[in-house]
């Protein structure tokens, strides 16, 4: 996996000691394919490509606040003497994060992975009763969720998901915000427990069913399908979404594999070369796509 390399400079370092009193020279964390990460005095200052409008990240920040305020694992932005949770230094968003010390838990051990699953249906509850108006940008995961075709995936053109995916949405009409990406590396774990939830930019509103399906291919074996033990213990955990058929949550794992392809490839067109692992990745990927179509 390719991660950001954008430095945190000079300037950047000055903006922050005047807006949240932080200071240092930063130390780059592991992680981020789009933002860089860099922990200072104990806080975490976020860079953020330039092509996000600070709008977007307010947004997007607007719900990890509100999931803070009933989860403790939720990790919120800190606002500037305004209130406002984003800056721009360079052309780039700026946001300070308060630092949690831990490691992305171990999705092959059981008791991580139904951790994982119970901390996802309390944060959906967290989140079910927020109404944070209509995202600035639609996020990326929408492209194609409700029936339209995606046009940046034509190779996985596929009619018969698009009918699919737009009738299961006219039934299941229950929305929220939604993480957006939750897997292990947005997770922080400690002494064997899940600490941290991290990395907001993906958010949308959206049915939680999608969210579920996505995170349970994402804690169990990510070549084979989805875990049904990680969506029995969301559950169990008494989370929002509405139980899944078997056609329903592969059609809608479906869905967020033909997202991977065009992210793929909008990385190829940015200037991204992938790896050969990676390459190897996004095949087994593909293959999964079609393996598992009804």
């Amino acid at each position: 996996m390719i991660y950001a390399k954008t430095p945190l400079t000079r300037e950047i370092r000055e903006a922050v000691a005047l807006t949240w009193g932080v200071t240092g020279e930063g130390e780059r964390l592991h992680g981020g394919e789009e933002s860089a990460a860099y922990r200072l005095d104990g806080h975490v200052i976020r860079v953020g490509p330039a092509w996000r409008a600070p709008a977007e990240s307010e947004w997007c920040h607007a719900i990890a606040r509100h999931a803070a305020a009933g989860l403790s694992e939720a990790v919120a932005p800190l606002p500037a003497a305004e209130g406002t949770t984003v800056m721009v230094v360079d052309g780039r968003p700026i946001s300070c994060w308060p630092y949690v010390e831990g490691a992305w838990p171990d999705s092959d051990i059981p008791a991580q992975r139904e951790a994982g699953a119970r901390l996802l249906a309390r944060l959906h509850r967290s989140l079910a009763d927020f109404r944070p108006g209509p995202r600035p940008v639609p996020a990326f995961q929408e492209s194609g969720l409700y029936g339209d075709p995606p046009q940046d995936a034509v190779e996985l053109d596929d009619p018969d998901l698009d009918r699919w995916l737009a009738a299961f949405h006219t039934e299941h009409p229950v929305r929220h915000p939604l993480h957006g990406d939750y897997y292990t590396g947005n997770t922080l774990a400690r002494d064997g427990r899940i600490v941290a939830v991290l990395d907001w930019d993906e958010t949308f509103v959206g049915a939680p069913e999608l969210e579920l399906a996505a995170a349970a291919l994402e804690w169990g074996d990510d070549l084979a399908g989805p875990s049904k033990e990680f969506v029995a213990a969301y559950h169990e955990a008494g989370g929002t979404a509405a139980r899944l058929d078997e056609e329903s949550l592969a059609q809608l794992v479906r869905h967020k594999l033909r997202r991977e392809y065009a992210y793929f490839h909008k990385a190829i067109r940015a200037g991204t070369t992938h790896d050969e692992a990676d390459v190897e990745y996004h095949r087994a990927r593909v293959e999964l796509f079609h393996r598992l179509r009804p």
